[in-house]
């Protein structure tokens, strides 16, 4: 069966609503000198069993994340139908052009996917993949968690995540699903609003929906896999879609963060060779040294420091030793009391 949806240009060969397992392609025409009707293939997989909610799990939004692609891997090949109750989808590599180069955008038309919603149906690839995730996968959905980590630019302390609104019943759902998912860093995004993002775009369309940093450094973070396999299981069971035995339990009691704004993020000042003063994990204070900013083109030039302007716990810090101005080189996250 090939069947295309609404507005949108992409076409799939799955049937979303056939029981059973099923991997298939979402078909992106993209016309070019080596390929006069060539089709972008990104890989989808759906299982279904029966009535029940329906979670879309997604990764690879930013193609040099690998984390959740590992992840939700490993989930695509051990869910059997007869485990289930209601549906799974799940795209590992939804922004596939960035997903084989390696990159946080697109090859194709410098896309950041998680820049692009809702999309546009007759845009550029990257624009038609959010057009297709928004228009037809959402409203498929009840539960949304995007699976990211720091690329090859930041290295994150592996944690999930939500974003609030301005609906409380809605940050209340995005809470709840994020205790559920189990994660002993769990972090909500309160200055995060960007309708551009898509667990914004998710929550526009009533769907519940969680994101999170898994790792980072273009590496894999081995304890960020594994807690993208346990989590999704875990928020599975929560919806009962999946039998609650087959979910790992938590770890341990969460540690509830949020980043509450702008002053917890640090920036290069000017460009240059950063050399770090902390570490991921550690507590600092408003005024803190967060870095140096060397010259190795000039010996003689101090180097210039730049400082905390909040306190907070280090969750986020640059991997690579060159900046240019304005890189972000730490962000913080603080004890929530929500």
């Amino acid at each position: 069966m090939f069947e295309t949806r609404g507005a949108s240009k992409i076409w799939t060969d799955v049937d979303y609503d056939a029981p059973g397992k099923q991997t298939g392609w979402l078909y992106l025409h993209h016309s070019v000198t080596r390929s006069a009707y060539g089709q972008i293939m990104i890989p989808i997989v759906v299982v279904q069993n029966g009535k029940g909610p329906t979670a879309l799990f997604t990764a690879g939004n930013h193609g040099d994340e690998y984390e959740g692609q590992i992840g939700l891997l490993r989930l695509i090949r051990t869910l059997d139908p007869a485990m289930i109750q209601g549906r799974v989808i799940m795209l590992p590599a939804v922004n596939l052009p960035a997903a084989l180069a390696g990159t946080r955008t697109s090859p194709l038309d410098a896309g950041n996917l998680n820049r692009s919603f809702p999309g546009d149906p007759s845009g550029p690839p990257t624009k038609q993949i959010a057009y297709y995730v928004d228009s037809v996968l959402f409203p498929l959905a009840d539960h949304f968690h995007d699976l990211h980590s720091g690329g090859g630019s930041l290295d994150y302390l592996p944690f999930a995540s939500t974003h609030f609104g301005d609906d409380a019943a809605a940050n209340a759902e995005g809470l709840e699903a994020l205790q559920a998912f189990g994660a002993p860093l769990s972090v909500v995004w309160l200055d995060s609003k960007d309708p551009a993002f898509s667990p914004a775009a998710a929550m526009r369309r009533g769907v519940t929906a969680l994101g999170g940093e898994f790792g980072g450094c273009g590496s894999v973070n081995l304890d960020g896999v594994t807690l993208v396999e346990a989590g999704l299981k875990r928020s599975l069971a929560t919806l009962g879609i999946l039998d609650p035995a087959l979910a790992p339990p938590p770890g341990g009691p969460i540690r509830l963060m949020h980043c509450p704004g702008r002053q917890h993020f640090v920036y290069a000042p000017e460009p240059g060779l950063f050399e770090p003063a902390v570490r991921l994990g550690d507590w600092v204070e408003a005024g803190d040294l967060a870095g140096l900013v060397h010259f190795v083109d000039n010996p003689a030039r101090n180097p210039v420091p730049c400082h905390f302007q909040g306190a907070g716990m280090v969750v986020c810090k640059r991997h690579p030793g060159r900046v240019e101005r304005g890189d972000c080189v730490f962000h913080l996250a603080v004890d929530a009391a929500l």
